[in-house]
């Protein structure tokens, strides 16, 4: 059996390392084969899944050190029928790729927003004065800067392989215990139970209590919340959509009798899947 799964590109981007890691993972556990399509934009990889283009999408949707993935979120509350099949958690390594022979001849960096961000410390220290550029994905910028000794890129130590690429620093992320969280979604919903649940909602109107009757629902079942997030809803100001991941810690959990509760104390309600969490370390990306 064949799929084919969506990541964001181009060739050399840590969500095509996550995905690499799942295509193995599905090889070994289940003797699915899989073909990864790369897309110019995580938004493009979820739609590519909503438009039956592809099968899977994989994509970021939480870091260590930045918080939550927001294209993620609100692609995944815009777009219909999209289900969390697996969970994924990579570590995160930063490395400063450029044709130049020393930092102090760097004018510009370029990288995706989330790894600016998670480099912003080292930046800070020793390239305060260059002109960051944001890019859709770490590997966007990569061919211009190897036409160009004065611009650099922040990517991951696999790029400077893939691209032949000089590092001219390592180790650059602010904290060493950086990961990313990565869901894999498709229009068919996990069959297996998992150990946790996410789901989306929006309250009737925005008046005192409005969150804290929802919360009540899981607090009361002692279900616990893993992760909460708000984001607007884009039709006015002060209105919000929140985001929830719920532990299952056993067969028993009253998981279900709340989700049925909650739907009485919100507009919209979305349940976006129960799924396994696949820890990866450094042995397994090794091997890609």
């Amino acid at each position: 059996m064949s799929i084919s799964i969506a990541h964001l590109g181009p060739t050399g981007t840590n969500t095509e390392t996550a995905a690499l890691a799942y295509r193995r993972w599905l090889n070994k556990e289940k003797g699915e084969i899989a073909l990864l399509c790369t897309c110019p934009s995580i938004a493009q990889s979820l739609e590519s899944v909503a438009l039956e283009e592809t099968q899977q999408a994989v994509v970021p949707v939480e870091n260590s050190t930045e918080g939550s993935v927001t294209m993620t979120l609100d692609s995944l509350w815009k777009l219909e029928g999209l289900k969390i099949q697996q969970e994924l958690v990579l570590p995160i390594s930063h490395v400063l790729l450029s044709r130049g022979t020393s930092l102090k001849g760097i004018k510009t960096v370029y990288s995706h927003p989330q790894a600016l961000a998670q480099c912003q410390s080292w930046l800070e220290e020793n390239l305060s004065s260059v002109v960051l550029i944001p890019t859709n994905s770490t590997t966007e910028a990569l061919h211009e800067i190897n036409l160009t000794p004065t611009s650099a890129a922040i990517a991951s130590p696999r790029a400077s392989k893939l691209y032949n690429l000089p590092i001219l620093a390592t180790n650059i992320n602010d904290y060493p215990d950086n990961c990313t969280r990565f869901w894999v979604l498709g229009l068919t919903p996990n069959q297996v139970k998992g150990e946790r649940i996410s789901i989306g909602f929006s309250v009737p109107e925005n008046v005192p209590g409005a969150l804290v009757q929802p919360l009540q629902v899981f607090a009361k079942r002692g279900i616990n919340l893993s992760r909460i997030e708000s984001r607007p809803t884009k039709r006015s100001l002060g209105e919000y959509v929140f985001f929830i991941d719920l532990e299952v810690k056993s067969e028993h959990n009253p998981i279900e009798e709340a989700l049925t509760e909650l739907k009485s104390h919100t507009e919209v309600l979305k349940i976006f899947g129960s799924y396994q969490v696949l820890l990866l370390n450094g042995k397994d990306l090794d091997q890609l």
